[in-house]
C-alpha cells in the first residue's frame, strides 16, 4: 500500500478542476495502456492524491478506478463530484457521503410490473467513521459563503444507474423514489467505483456536492451557477478527507514500528538473561493450551522474504495434509502465496506493496490456523517495510 497516497476520481472535467485547485505541482503519470493521472500533493499538506477522470457511467468508473488501484495500491480511493437530489433534505451545494450504493438499474420485469433487484455497497466502516468525524467538527469548507448559508455534510445512501434523472413524474422517477426511499442523491458512477473497491480491497468513499433537484427543475443556467460551487464544496471536503486518511495510517505505521522495537527488546531480553534461567516467550498466537511461537524473521530484501514465503509453502501443505485447510482453501492460499512470491521477486517500488496485499488476502484464508497466523503475520510486517 502507498502509505501517503489517495485516489481521488471524477466523471466530469469541471469535477477534476475543483480537486486539482486544491493540489501543488500536480505532475502527469501515464498508465501503460494510455490512461492519465496527475499526481500532486494537498496544499499545506503531506498527502499525495493522483487524481484521475473517468467520464460519465458506471462502466467507465469501474474500469478507470480498477486501474487506479492496482497502479497506486492507494489509502482509499474517492469518488468526487455532483449530483442531484432526491429529496428535500439535501439542499444544493450540501454535500452527500454515501453510507452505502445502490446499482438501482437491477431488475425483474413481471407483468405486474418492474420489480428492483439492486446490488448494494457499503461504505467502508473506518471511511464512514472519519467522515462523520470531520462532519461535526465542520471546519472543512474552504470560506463563509457570499450566499445563503455554510453547506453542510448529509450521510445516506446514493442511487447510482446508467442514465440523467430529471423529473418528478415520469414512470421511472416515481418508480426510484417508490423503490429507493432512503436514497438522498442520484448520480451515475458510484456503483462501478465501489464494485472496483470491493473486488480490489480498496476502502472507497463517495462524495458528492448536490448542484440539482433530479425533479425536472435541472437547466443549463442553473447548472452553470450551482455546478462549480457544488463540486467545489464536494472536493473541499474529499481532500480533507484524503489529509486525514493518510494521518491515520502514518499514525498506524509507526505505532506498527513502536511493536516491531519492542519485540526486538524483548527477544534481546530473553538471550541476555537465558544463562540466569530466566525465559520468555514471544508467542505469535496461543489457542486452548498450545502456545505457537512467532520468532520475527530477519527480512531486509526481497530476497529474504522470497526464502520466508518459500519456507511457508511447506507450513501451508502441512497443515492441508493434517487437515487444517481443506482443498478450496489450500489451492486459494497457494494461488494467494505464488502471487506474494511473484511481487516480492519484482524490481519495481510497487513490488513490495502488491506482496504485501496478497499476504493480507491469504492471512485472511487461514483465519482458521492459528499457528499459520502467527507464522504470517510478521511477513506481512517484513513486506510492509520493504516498500
Amino acid at each position: 500500500m502507498s502509505k501517503d497516497l489517495v485516489v481521488i476520481l471524477t466523471a466530469l472535467n469541471l469535477e477534476y478542476q475543483a480537486v486539482r485547485r486544491k493540489l501543488t505541482d500536480p505532475q502527469v503519470h501515464r498508465h501503460e495502456r494510455g490512461t492519465r493521472f496527475e499526481v500532486g500533493t494537498v496544499r499545506g499538506a503531506s498527502c499525495r492524491v493522483a487524481l484521475g477522470l473517468t467520464n460519465k457511467g458506471n462502466h467507465s468508473a469501474a474500469v478507470i478506478a480498477e486501474r487506479a488501484i492496482q497502479e497506486f495500491s492507494p489509502v482509499a480511493v474517492l469518488f468526487v463530484g455532483v449530483a442531484g437530489a432526491l429529496w428535500d433534505s439535501a439542499r444544493l451545494g450540501d454535500v452527500v457521503m454515501a453510507t452505502h450504493v445502490y446499482a438501482y438499474h437491477g431488475g425483474t420485469s413481471e407483468d405486474d410490473g418492474l420489480k428492483a433487484r439492486p446490488r448494494v455497497w457499503e461504505a467502508a466502516h473506518g471511511i464512514s467513521q472519519l467522515g462523520s468525524h470531520l462532519a461535526r467538527m465542520n471546519d472543512w469548507a474552504d470560506d463563509t459563503p457570499v450566499h445563503g448559508s455554510a453547506p453542510q455534510v448529509r450521510f445516506g445512501a446514493i442511487a447510482a444507474g446508467e442514465v440523467v434523472q430529471n423529473s418528478n413524474i415520469s414512470a421511472e422517477a416515481r418508480w426510484i423514489r417508490h423503490h429507493y426511499n432512503d436514497a438522498l442523491a442520484i448520480e451515475m458512477e458510484a456503483a462501478g467505483v465501489a464494485q472496483a473497491g470491493h473486488l480490489n480491497g480498496a476502502p472507497v468513499a463517495i462524495i458528492r456536492g448536490i448542484s440539482d433537484r433530479a425533479d425536472g427543475t435541472k437547466s443549463s443556467a442553473n447548472d452553470r451557477d450551482w455546478q462549480p460551487r457544488a463540486a467545489a464544496n464536494a472536493a473541499a471536503f474529499a481532500t480533507r478527507l484524503a489529509v486525514e486518511l493518510v494521518g491515520e495510517q502514518e499514525q498506524t505505521a509507526m505505532s506498527r514500528a513502536d511493536r516491531a522495537r519492542t519485540a526486538d527488546g524483548l527477544e534481546e531480553h530473553v538471550s541476555n538473561t537465558a544463562h540466569n534461567s530466566t525465559v520468555g516467550i514471544m508467542a505469535g498466537s496461543v489457542t486452548g493450551s498450545s502456545v505457537y511461537l512467532n520468532a520475527r524473521p530477519k527480512v531486509t530484501s526481497p530476497a529474504d522474504l522470497v526464502t520466508e514465503l518459500d519456507g511457508f509453502r511447506e507450513h501451508l501443505q502441512r497443515h492441508h495434509v493434517e487437515g487444517t485447510l481443506d482443498n478450496d482453501t489450500y489451492r486459494e492460499a497457494l494461488a494467494e502465496l505464488g502471487f506474494a512470491r511473484r511481487a516480492a521477486g519484482e524490481k519495481t517500488p510497487e513490488a513490495p506493496t502488491r506482496a504485501t496485499m496478497a499476504l493480507k488476502r491469504l492471512r485472511g484464508l487461514v483465519a482458521e490456523a492459528p499457528e499459520l497466523v502467527g507464522k504470517l503475520a510478521p511477513l506481512v510486517v517484513a513486506a510492509g517495510d520493504l516498500s
